[in-house]
């Protein structure tokens, strides 16, 4: 029997259909390939840096196959300083060993952001020869000599909550540290699937296809937008006005529309939940920016201000980041435009209520401080070369503000 296809691959892993996890249905792909021969199992070595070991949690919370399954039935565990047999110098010894031995052939997976204030020594890892070795050391010393490097965890990726303001202790990402080539597997903690899923894809095919970011694309292609099972509500103009309510959550601070990652489909905890099924809006935990560029985590999605930055590939997203706030915006700006989302604000509470005509100045009001935040979001997004095309949105939003401004007769439509 043949080894699965990449693409049938890739269709597993972005399927909307899930019946069983991800890992569930990798495991078996993988014990053939092994049984074929045609892959060995990687010596895998884990640095955990700075972090709360949430994404190692997170991994031990699959529920079938468990983390014994998947440890020892896809990956050779060298080293997890969480799960190590051992503790001291016969665990580190057998760590130095794999990258002494298995040169260009480990796998190093970094959890936890790199502390780099005061050459690193906020965050020391192990001791080797009696003396103490930094996260930064570890990292830039084994880096070089992997075949992959993939962090795991928005701190690995990104900095994280580590690097939150002030940041005394210097964190990043471990990509802003090292030359090697990173891949990154983002999120606060980051989904089992996403690391068992990129795991699969890198034994059997080699790399996956990554975003500007570095993030497999079969993973975050998608915002949490687009895939949002309240996208509807979004449409429909149906707002939540509280956590815990009925209808889109947007306008109670969700970031979903600029936070690329399937929780929708992939859910949590054995796919039972996630967040905003639980009414509670999505504060972006897989972003770059996470989390001061997503605070406050209760403001209206236009509040964010991206800081104006050097474009490079690592940067890039910012700027489809912001674009990605424009666009909803505007989205929800035609949908007024279009007579379909302003019906639903001037309905009463309850179904077949008639219309209220006080709420006629409450939708204005709203509307101009979308726009005004809008406006003030496309003034920020100029200073991207890669944003040139909103000016069609401003385009759009005057003739919206122009409506909004005139005197409402039923019946009319705007010009």
């Amino acid at each position: 029997m043949d080894m699965i296809t990449r693409r049938d691959f890739i269709k597993i892993c972005m399927s909307t259909a899930v019946s069983l996890t991800l890992t569930e249905q990798i495991i078996p792909i993988v014990g053939q390939a092994f049984a074929e021969k045609k892959v060995i199992k990687p010596p895998v070595i884990w640095l955990e840096l700075g972090s709360c070991t949430g994404n190692s949690v997170s991994l031990e919370n699959a529920v079938n196959p468990t983390l014994d399954q998947l440890l020892t039935d896809m990956i050779d565990l060298r080293y997890h300083w969480l799960f190590n047999a051992e503790q001291g110098d016969a665990a580190v010894k057998v760590m130095l060993d794999t990258v002494a031995k298995e040169e260009g052939n480990f796998w190093l997976v970094i959890e936890g952001s790199v502390m780099t204030a005061d050459n690193g020594r906020y965050n020391e890892i192990f001791r080797r020869n009696g003396k103490l070795v930094t996260g930064l050391e570890a990292v830039q010393e084994f880096a070089p000599k992997a075949k992959y490097v993939i962090s795991v965890g928005d701190c690995a990726c990104f900095g994280g909550p580590s690097a939150a303001h002030p940041n005394p202790a210097g964190a990043k990402g471990v990509w802003d540290v090292v030359k090697t080539k990173v891949i990154n597997v983002p999120g606060c903690p980051a989904h089992p699937d996403w690391m068992t899923g990129t795991f699969a894809h890198l034994l059997m095919y080699g790399e996956p296809e990554l975003d500007s970011y570095n993030r497999p694309i079969m993973f975050f292609g998608k915002t949490i937008h687009e895939l949002c099972q309240r996208r509807q509500q979004f449409e429909d103009g149906i707002f939540a006005k509280y956590p815990g309510d009925s209808g889109c959550l947007l306008k109670v601070g969700c970031k979903g529309p600029v936070t690329h990652a399937d929780c929708p489909l992939r859910e949590w905890n054995h796919y039972v939940n996630w967040p905003v099924k639980a009414g509670t809006p999505c504060i972006g935990c897989a972003s770059p920016h996470f989390p001061d560029g997503m605070m406050p985590f209760y403001n209206h999605l236009p509040d964010i201000q991206t800081p104006a930055i050097a474009m490079d590939v690592k940067k890039t997203g910012a700027a489809i980041a912001v674009l990605g706030t424009g666009a909803v915006a505007t989205h929800l700006a035609a949908g007024v435009f279009a007579r379909r989302i302003h019906k639903h604000y001037l309905k009463g509470t309850k179904p077949g209520e008639p219309t209220a005509p006080e709420n006629l100045e409450q939708v204005k009001q709203e509307l101009d401080d979308l726009i005004r935040r809008q406006n003030a979001l496309l003034s920020n997004a100029k200073k991207y070369d890669a944003v040139k095309k909103t000016r069609r949105k401003k385009s759009l939003l005057k003739r919206i503000a122009d409506f909004w401004h005139t005197e409402d007769k039923s019946g009319d439509e705007p010009k």
